[in-house]
Parts: structure tokens; C-alpha cells; sequence
């Protein structure tokens, strides 16, 4: 991870992912697996918890829980076949307001990215010199940097829309199409803006988009190109690629390259500008989008089977939230399902160790340790043991029940308790079902299909997870210490920045008797009773 290039620190002490596609800061979005922390600790700013996903879903998935979707894009008509087919969408292309000025020159290939970039630098230079505005548009924030390093050697004043001053995005686009502006983005930069021309551009040919590079998406290269030529403004458009780029090494240059080395061709006479090289990476495109839309589409199989789990919780946790009545049937249900699993899975084995286990099951979830005799049990069957068990656990739950004496507080905790349980299972559960999604692609080997896979292990990862939902509001139903003060746990929304004006307020409110903190050691309990260290409570410089 690179300082400036991966991440960057704001002025708020957060440490910010750089999307390197957009140059652009990932607001809230973190590092998982402690990656984010070791920045943090490298940078010298404050380490905040690792994040812990409690809800995911596919974009895909998310627009169609609309029941109608609609909208305007520019670029819509390479997508067509997914619209389609994830979305039941029609895309229908509408005219341009007026006909479009601008020239669309051939693409021009070079045998090295060296050539390629110089040949680049000084298209942009004689531009400049004219007074011609020009967009260079690259794919990734290195190769932004790259060509500003090379503008500065060759004397071009030029602006970089990066990470670094994204804020001023829409001042460095106002300007872009002024006399003698030089703009370095990405491919990204832009969009849904109109770059007015200057005084005197037209004449020049109006805003000449530099693209250093194709994107493995014709809808990228579109938007880039479609930053010129807007409201019938004349303008230019050109692309430069070399054999050394990503796309071009995926679909055979290596001939191209021994053949242009047999030749002993000199850097002017190496380059190639044809129509025909213009569709042939147009093709390599396509055939790159086939690939992305099918691993797009694999994602949403895979999405389709928690689609189907989240609906069962979501539905049913909005039940409990909204219920306006007394929850005791579905916690006895629970009650009563727990128990046959727990008596039903010990009877597998012998009798005398199913009973053995069943007593330390009732001793550890349902009664007092001490209260339950192998010998009473002896005598009955798995039904009578299923019954009996069941009898003593109505009782502990009446005696529970009681302690809170009101029938509001009894709703009230009732709540609290499945929601607890279901919201740390669920999320346990997300956690799991992430880990085998990336274990079961390997299964292909064995000539499984994955999908299928995941969706059986999937099946009954989820009936476990429900089975521990049961198990954990049955334990903590009969074992849970009830006071009279009992009322719903208000859920403190976690700060999601490391800055420390936001951590500061969360810090634990002192109460009204004045707490002394003199003499506290830095790495003593804080007298104000968080339970955290001095220096990381009150004793924070």
C-alpha cells in the first residue's frame, strides 16, 4: 500500500481509499482483515475497531427490489443484453439534440508504452502551443501521475484531477475547455457535465480528449469521448495504444511485436493507424465485456441464495419489531423445538450417554446445575424426556416472566431478546456464507458445479443458523438475570470515521459526582468505570 496512491490521511487523521479507476476518495469505505489498522498504525492516527459486515447485497439485487426502474444514461446500448436479461429493462436510443461535430480519428499503436507516451506528450504539447483545450484521459491514477510528470519536463502547464484535490473537481472541469487548458483525469472525470468552450476554441477545433489508453469497456472510452463534441461543439477524440497494454497482451501482440522487430522498423515508421486495428480492439472489447457480464451474472446467482435467506429474517425481524402483542407462542415454540433437537441428536448414541448429555444440556440452558438425576430419566422413552423437559422449562420461563411483573416490560424484553440473537446470528451467518462462497469455486476442479454447491451447503448452513437462534433466546430466556429496571438496549450508532472530533463525543459520559483522576497512572483503569485504559479514556492527549 502506497501513501498518495492506495490511501491517503485527511485533515481529520482518517486514512481514505483512493478508488484507483476514479482517482477519487471511497468515503466510509475501510480495509477488512485488519489491513485498515496496520495503515492506521503506520500513519500515526487513531485505530478504530475492525469493521464487521451486518448487511450485504448485489447492486442488482438492490434495483430489483424496485418494482419499476427507469432511467438515462449515454452509454446504455453496449449494456443492452444485460439490461435485459437482469432487469426485464428495454434500452431505447434517442437522438443526439443536435448532430455531433466532433472527429473521431483512428486509433494509433505504438510498439512500447515509452513511445506510446512520448508520442503522447507531444501531440499534447503542439496543441498547447496552438491554444487547442485537451483532455488527456488515462485508466488508472499512476499513469495520471506519470503523464504529469512528463508535461512538467516538457514545460506544459496542465492540471491533475487526483484524490489529492478531487474538491476542486468541478473548477478544474469549468476550466477545461478554456484556451490553452491542459487536463490530466481519469477516464471517470466529468461526467454528467457539459465543458463549456472558451472564447475562440471553436475556431481551433474546439476540445481535443486524449485517451492514453482503451478500457476493457466501450462504455468508458464512450464517456471519455463523449466529454467533447457536446451540443453540437466541434471537437476531437484520439487514442493512443501500445502492444505493452493490458488489453493488447490479452489478444495476441506478441505477433505484431516479432513482426515489427523483423522489420527493423524505426519509431516514426512503427506505427500503426487503421480503421481495420480500430475494430479489432473494439472486438477484444467485447469479448472482455462477455467475460465481466458473466462474472457480473455468477455474482448474482451467488447473491440470489442470500436474497432468499434475507427476505425469511428480514421478514420475520420486522414482525417481532412491529408486533403489538405478546411474543410467549413464538419463544415457546423455540422453547419446545430446541429441546427435540438437543434430546433427538443425543439419542443417536447410546441411551446412557444420550441422558448423560441431555441432563448437561438441561443443567447448562434450561434448570439450575444440580436440580436433574440421570435415575428419574432412566425410565422414560425420547417423547416422556421431550415432555418432561419441556414441562420444567415452561416453568422457569412463568418464574422469569414474573420478575418483570409488567406486561409492557414483558413485551418490551421479549424484543430485546430475539433481536439480540437474530442480529449477532445473522451476521455470524453473513460472515460464513462470504468464507464458503470463495472455498466452493474450487470444488470445480472436481467437476462440481459451484453454484450448485453453495446453494446446498448454503441450505443448511441457514436451517443451523436458525436452529442457533432457537437454542440462544431458549438459554438466555431460562438463564438471564432479570431486574426490574429492564427496558429496550438503545443501539449506539458506531462512528464510521477515525477522526477524533467524531470519537472524542462517544467517549463514555462522566457521571454527576465528580470523578478525580489525579494520580492515575497512563495504564490504569479509568476511574470513570469504561473499562477502558487512562490513556485511551479520559487520560487521551
Amino acid at each position: 500500500m502506497t501513501y498518495d496512491v492506495d490511501y491517503l490521511v485527511n485533515e481529520d487523521q482518517e486514512v481514505m481509499i483512493i478508488d484507483p479507476f476514479t482517482g477519487r476518495t471511497m468515503e466510509g469505505r475501510r480495509y477488512s482483515d485488519g489491513l485498515h489498522q496496520a495503515i492506521e498504525a503506520k500513519e500515526g492516527v487513531p485505530v478504530q475497531n475492525e469493521s464487521k459486515t451486518s448487511a450485504s447485497i448485489t447492486y442488482q439485487n438492490l434495483f430489483r427490489m424496485y418494482k419499476k426502474l427507469a432511467g438515462m444514461t449515454g452509454t446504455g446500448k453496449t449494456e443492452e443484453e444485460e439490461f435485459r436479461e437482469v432487469y426485464n429493462i428495454r434500452v431505447v436510443p434517442i437522438p443526439t439534440n443536435r448532430p455531433i461535430a466532433r472527429v473521431d480519428h483512428e486509433d494509433l499503436l505504438y510498439p512500447s508504452l515509452e513511445y506510446k507516451f512520448n508520442a503522447v506528450i507531444a501531440d499534447v504539447k503542439r496543441r498547447y502551443e496552438k491554444g487547442q483545450p485537451v483532455l488527456v484521459g488515462t485508466v488508472a491514477v499512476e499513469t495520471s501521475d506519470l503523464i504529469s510528470q512528463k508535461l512538467v519536463a516538457a514545460g506544459v502547464p496542465h492540471e491533475v484531477l487526483n484524490a489529492k484535490n478531487h474538491y476542486r473537481e468541478a473548477q478544474i472541469i469549468m476550466n477545461a475547455g478554456q484556451r490553452g487548458a491542459v487536463t490530466i483525469a481519469t477516464n471517470m472525470a466529468g461526467r454528467g457535465t457539459d465543458i463549456k468552450l472558451g472564447p475562440g476554441v471553436r475556431e481551433l477545433g474546439g476540445l481535443c480528449v486524449i485517451g492514453t489508453e482503451r478500457h476493457e469497456s466501450r462504455r468508458i472510452d464512450n464517456q471519455l469521448r463523449g466529454r467533447s463534441g457536446r451540443q453540437g461543439d466541434p471537437g476531437e477524440s484520439q487514442f493512443y495504444l501500445s502492444l505493452e497494454d493490458d488489453l493488447m497482451k490479452r489478444f495476441g501482440s506478441e505477433r505484431i511485436k516479432v513482426f515489427m522487430e523483423r522489420m527493423n522498423l524505426s519509431e516514426e515508421e512503427s506505427v500503426i493507424k487503421s480503421k481495420m486495428l480500430t475494430r479489432q480492439v473494439e472486438s477484444a472489447q467485447k469479448r472482455v465485456e462477455g467475460n465481466n457480464y458473466d462474472s457480473r451474472k455468477q455474482v448474482l446467482q451467488y447473491d440470489d441464495v442470500m436474497r432468499e435467506q434475507r427476505e425469511i429474517i428480514y421478514k420475520q425481524r420486522q414482525d417481532v419489531i412491529t408486533a403489538d402483542r405478546d411474543l410467549a407462542p413464538e419463544i415457546k415454540a423455540m422453547m419446545k423445538r430446541t429441546i427435540e433437537r438437543q434430546v433427538e441428536g443425543h439419542f443417536l448414541g447410546s441411551k446412557d450417554e444420550a441422558i448423560d448429555g441431555i441432563i448437561k444440556f438441561a443443567h447448562t440452558t434450561l434448570v439450575e446445575d444440580g436440580t436433574l438425576h440421570a435415575e428419574s430419566f432412566k425410565p422414560m422413552n425420547k417423547k416422556e424426556i421431550i415432555d418432561e423437559l419441556y414441562e420444567l422449562a415452561l416453568r422457569v420461563y412463568d418464574s422469569q416472566v414474573k420478575k418483570l411483573r409488567d406486561e409492557d416490560r414483558i413485551r418490551e424484553f421479549q424484543k430485546v431478546l430475539i433481536l439480540r440473537v437474530v442480529d449477532n446470528k445473522w451476521t455470524d451467518h453473513i460472515d460464513a456464507m462470504d468464507q464458503l462462497r470463495n472455498a466452493v469455486s474450487l470444488r470445480g476442479y472436481a467437476q462440481n458445479n459451484p453454484i450448485v454447491e453453495y446453494q446446498s451447503e448454503s441450505f443448511n448452513m441457514f436451517n443451523d443458523m436458525i436452529g442457533a437462534i432457537e437454542f440462544e433466546v431458549t438459554r438466555l430466556m431460562m438463564k438471564a438475570q432479570i431486574h426490574d429496571n429492564i427496558e429496550r438496549e438503545r443501539s449506539v450508532q458506531e462512528s464510521r470515521t477515525t477522526a477524533v472530533k467524531n470519537i472524542m463525543p462517544n467517549q463514555p459520559v462522566q457521571t454527576k459526582d465528580a470523578v478525580s483522576f489525579e494520580g492515575v497512572d497512563r495504564n490504569d483503569p479509568c476511574p470513570c468505570q469504561s473499562g477502558k485504559k487512562f490513556k485511551n479514556c479520559h487520560g487521551r492527549k
